[in-house]
């Protein structure tokens, strides 16, 4: 008559180890899931066509073609985030943090790394992103001799005026000042979003032509978080199960 209880009490505990980290999603949702962001469609699909540095995710894209347009035309659209704080960025560096931009606005591969956040600009961010090391690289070399003055885009900045401006105390230096590599540039410069990883292993780019090559990527960490959700699901189980066992066998 004690053991009905007792299973009562374990099977929220059951229940609850059935919830995969990942929110329950399945690795097709994982795939077609937009960041949760101001101007971020709910799911992606194709645009027909995308604004200049945008363009390679026209076939299918997270973003829309109008908000694509203004990034270009409006230098603190979307967010009233001024990259030249520290003067004029270099013309080749300006067009790595506008792929950097289409990136985060566009791509319809970051679902297996959205984590939850509370922003007024979004509810999700992308953290631990594998970028290939040679798009870093390039991306470091047009920027390392441009000037800034963060260590870290991601935060703490002044925003009194509306606009970003330099943290109280901060100078105006170099990149390289303040990152010293690029492996460093490309981990901290918007507080680890991204990290980053040799060509050799599954990695994004945030510049191609054709197919997107981040669609293997996206998919082989999609099932890496399937499966290591059900494997916990499992050993959750079990212990539960082990649990039973061992009470049933201590009543009889």
């Amino acid at each position: 008559m004690r053991v009905l209880p007792v299973l009562i009490l374990l099977l929220p505990w059951c229940i609850m180890g059935q919830q995969p980290a990942t929110d329950g999603k399945t690795e097709e949702q994982l795939l077609n899931s937009c960041l949760d962001g101001m101007h971020h469609k709910q799911v992606p699909g194709p645009e027909g066509s995308l604004y200049q540095q945008c363009t390679p995710w026209k076939d299918r894209a997270c973003c829309r073609g109008n908000v694509t347009e203004k990034m270009h035309q409006d230098q603190l659209f979307p967010y009233n985030f001024q990259w030249h704080h520290c003067g004029q960025l270099s013309p080749a560096c300006e067009r790595h943090f506008m792929q950097d931009m289409c990136f985060y606005e566009c791509s319809p591969n970051l679902g297996p790394w959205l984590v939850k956040i509370q922003m007024k600009i979004r509810n999700e961010r992308f953290v631990n992103v594998p970028l290939c090391a040679s798009d870093c690289n390039q991306w470091w070399q047009a920027c390392k001799d441009d000037m800034t003055c963060s260590g870290n885009w991601g935060k703490g900045w002044n925003w009194t005026s509306g606009v970003n401006e330099c943290p109280r105390g901060n100078q105006c230096k170099t990149f390289k000042k303040y990152f010293g590599d690029a492996t460093n540039f490309c981990q901290k410069i918007w507080d680890g979003s991204f990290t980053v990883v040799a060509d050799t292993e599954p990695c994004m780019t945030q510049w191609f032509d054709g197919l997107n090559p981040n669609n293997a990527v996206a998919r082989k960490r999609a099932k890496e978080i399937v499966q290591a959700s059900t494997s916990e699901l499992s050993a959750t189980v079990s212990y539960v199960l082990l649990g039973v066992g061992v009470f049933l066998a201590r009543l009889w």
